[in-house]
C-alpha cells in the first residue's frame, strides 16, 4: 500500500512538472492575454461608471425640479395664507411636505451615486496603472527573451568548429586576400610599365625636352602668339 502511494505522489510530482513547464514555456502568451483580460473588465467597469455618472446626473436634475416646485408651491401656500384660505394652505403644505420628502430622497441617491462615481474612478485609475506596469514588465521579458536567444544563437555558431558562421567568415578572408592580391598584382603591372615598357621610355624623352610631345607646348604658344598679332580684316 505505501509502495502505491508513492507511485501517486510521483504521479503527481511528474504532472505538476509537465504542467509547470508548459507554464513556463508559454508564459509571455499567458500573459499578455492575461493584460487583454484585464483591459476588458476595465472596458466593462467604464461601461458600468457611465451608467452611474448618467444615474447621479439624473437624480441632479430631479433635485433641482423638486426644488423648483417646492419653491413654488410654497408661494402658493403663502399666497392662500394672505387670502385667509387656510385649509387650502395646509393643503398645498402637505404637496410641499411630500415634495421635500423626495427631495431628501433624490439627494441621498445623487450623494451615493457621486460617492460610487468617485471610487469606481480611483479603481479604473489604479487597474489602468497597472496594466500599463504589466506591459512594461512583458516588453522588457519579450526584449531580453530574444537577447539571449540571440547571444545562445551567436555562441553556438562560434562555439563549435565547423560552424555556418565560422565557414561564412573564412570565405569573405579568402575574398578579401583574393581581392587584395589582384590589387597588388594590377599596381605592380603599372610601376613595370612605367620603368620599362613604352611610357617610361616617352616619359625619359619628354623629360628630355625631345620628340614631338617636348615641342607641342611650344608650338601652341607660338601659333596663338601668331594669330594675337594678325590684324583682322574689320581692322
Amino acid at each position: 500500500m505505501s509502495m502505491i502511494k508513492k507511485v501517486v505522489t510521483l504521479l503527481r510530482g511528474s504532472a505538476r512538472e509537465i504542467a509547470e513547464n508548459v507554464v513556463d514555456a508559454n508564459a509571455t502568451r499567458i500573459y499578455e492575454q492575461e493584460i487583454i483580460d484585464a483591459k476588458q473588465s476595465i472596458l466593462e467597469a467604464r461601461s458600468s461608471l457611465a451608467d452611474v455618472m448618467a444615474r447621479e446626473m439624473q437624480a441632479g436634475r430631479a433635485v433641482t425640479r423638486l426644488e423648483g416646485e417646492i419653491a413654488h408651491f410654497e408661494s402658493l401656500a403663502l399666497e392662500a395664507l394672505n387670502k385667509t384660505q387656510e385649509a387650502l394652505a395646509e393643503e398645498v403644505a402637505g404637496k410641499v411636505a411630500a415634495l421635500e420628502q423626495d427631495l431628501e430622497e433624490q439627494r441621498k441617491a445623487r450623494q451615493s451615486f457621486a460617492s460610487q462615481v468617485s471610487q469606481l474612478k480611483e479603481l479604473i485609475k489604479a487597474a489602468e496603472a497597472k496594466i500599463r506596469e504589466h506591459e512594461r514588465e512583458i516588453a522588457i521579458a519579450k526584449t531580453t527573451e530574444s537577447v539571449y536567444k540571440a547571444t545562445q544563437s551567436i555562441s553556438d555558431n562560434i562555439g563549435h568548429s565547423g560552424s555556418r558562421l565560422a565557414s561564412a567568415r573564412e570565405s569573405l578572408e579568402r575574398i578579401k586576400q583574393r581581392h587584395e592580391h589582384l590589387a597588388d598584382r594590377l599596381q605592380a603591372s603599372e610601376q613595370l610599365d612605367r620603368e620599362l615598357g613604352d611610357k617610361a621610355l616617352a616619359s625619359k624623352l619628354a623629360e628630355a625636352g625631345i620628340g614631338q610631345d617636348a615641342n607641342r607646348q611650344r608650338q601652341v604658344m607660338e601659333r596663338l602668339r601668331a594669330r594675337q598679332a594678325k590684324p583682322t580684316d574689320d581692322q
